[in-house]
């Protein structure tokens, strides 16, 4: 029996880029997985160039945090020898742990870069300790646990595995309606294999039945009388729950998200960093705060929470039938790149806000600061009045000064929904 006593875990955040990779690290990260631009899930995601991936290592060490590479395809044998190449790459860039879930790649990643950590990807239907106990043998120090699994079986593992060897389990974000990710319904519409990294999300789509002799004539496809997204789950969430996932011997807490942007990844970094924190402080800080925690969670792009499997396998509620879209009640300005000595901060426009609004600093330290945006200057030094070039560098002078890498957003009226 392993009786390892529970520790502080890990909080491990993506990032879709570099931007979003620091802001992963300044808003609480102890962690960030990225992608590059080959082998990983997300070929949609921005990804990071060679010399992104290792601008962004420097930056992460420099804050003692960790970065960890995914290449968690399904390889075809076309795939291998690129493969080796990568490898070799990032044997020079020094990632923490590489990502993967196909034992081709694993072994050809042990073969080329073997001082670099490997982590079991949630891709190889990781369900039980005897799977665990197999990666541990072949040399992986982490394995990533499937989404299918209720806190009390990952209990069980935790209970049958080394005590040196690692479970990180996701906890909040996307789920996906294939078991483990593994999805074929993406191949099947459009031929865009879900598990070679360009998943078109089916799931999110409403759907309809044609009858064979009356060809373009509609009929919807009801679940029920509550509508026809019929694949559509809720995003995780388990905030409310940290001891929980504590008691059960989780190493590492993992957010879902590698196309998010900035503002989303600062809006659970920083709410999962202060929870976390305020339970290792005190269970009953931590039980204080459940309705900050809640609020600002709220804050982020969802699509309403479920906690999953954790308790239980989920019933009808926890899909959403008649939509399939976001849920947004703020929205992304802008990150704070410098002060100068005026106290203008400059920035690269996110979206269009004007000179008179007031807007919100997001810090890193968890204060939510509201200013008036007094004037704005192009970077020619030219007053303006609004910004609506997206991507534009800009000058902003604001009620309160602001500090470097405070997030800019401002409140929605009403809350903007947008496609999933």
């Amino acid at each position: 029996m392993n009786t390892r006593r529970p520790e502080r875990p890990e909080l491990l955040v993506p990032a879709s880029s570099l931007e979003v990779l620091k802001t992963a690290v300044i808003f609480g990260a102890d962690a960030v997985y990225i992608g590059g631009e080959a082998f990983g899930l997300r070929a949609k995601a921005k990804n990071f160039s060679a010399q992104e991936m290792a601008e962004g290592i420097q930056f992460a060490h420099a804050h003692d945090v960790k970065v960890y590479v995914t290449a968690n395809i399904l390889a075809h044998n076309d795939d291998l020898e690129g493969a080796r190449a990568y490898f070799a790459e990032l044997k020079t860039i020094k990632p923490d742990a590489l990502i993967i879930s196909d034992p081709g790649m694993f072994m050809i990643a042990r073969e080329v870069c073997p001082e670099i950590e490997i982590h079991i990807s949630t891709q190889a239907n990781n369900t039980n300790y005897q799977t665990y106990q197999f990666w541990w043998q072949q040399g992986a120090r982490r394995v990533v646990s499937a989404r299918e699994l209720s806190l009390a079986e990952i209990r069980q593992i935790r209970d049958r595995i080394p005590a040196e060897m690692e479970i990180e389990s996701f906890v909040h974000g996307a789920m996906c309606i294939s078991y483990s990710g593994r999805c074929l319904l993406s191949s099947f519409f459009t031929g865009r294999d879900a598990n070679q990294g360009a998943c078109t999300h089916p799931c999110r789509w409403k759907y309809a039945v044609v009858e064979e002799t009356r060809p373009g004539e509609y009929f919807p496809v009801y679940e029920n009388e509550r509508g026809t997204y019929l694949f559509n789950s809720r995003d995780l969430c388990m905030i409310e729950y940290i001891p929980e996932l504590v008691e059960a011997g989780i190493d590492s807490l993992k957010i879902e998200g590698r196309m998010k942007t900035a503002l989303y990844v600062a809006c659970v970094a920083r709410t999962y960093r202060r929870a976390i924190d305020d339970f290792f402080a005190s269970e009953q800080t931590y039980r204080d705060n459940l309705d900050w925690y809640r609020a600002e969670i709220a804050k982020c792009t969802y699509r309403q929470f479920t906690t999953g499997f954790y308790f239980g396998k989920p019933d009808e509620h926890t899909q959403i039938y008649d939509s399939n879209t976001y849920v947004s009640e703020y929205v992304y300005l802008g990150i704070v790149e410098s002060v100068d000595a005026r106290g203008y901060a400059k920035f690269e426009q996110k979206n269009k806000f004007c000179v008179g609004d007031t807007i919100e600093l997001m810090k890193p330290d968890g204060r939510n600061v509201r200013t008036q945006v007094c004037a704005m200057y192009d970077a020619q030094g030219q007053a303006v009045e609004s910004c609506p070039h997206s991507r534009q560098t800009l000058y902003v002078e604001l009620a309160d000064r602001p500090d470097t890498y405070d997030l800019m957003r401002v409140e929605a009226a009403g809350a903007v929904r947008t496609n999933a």
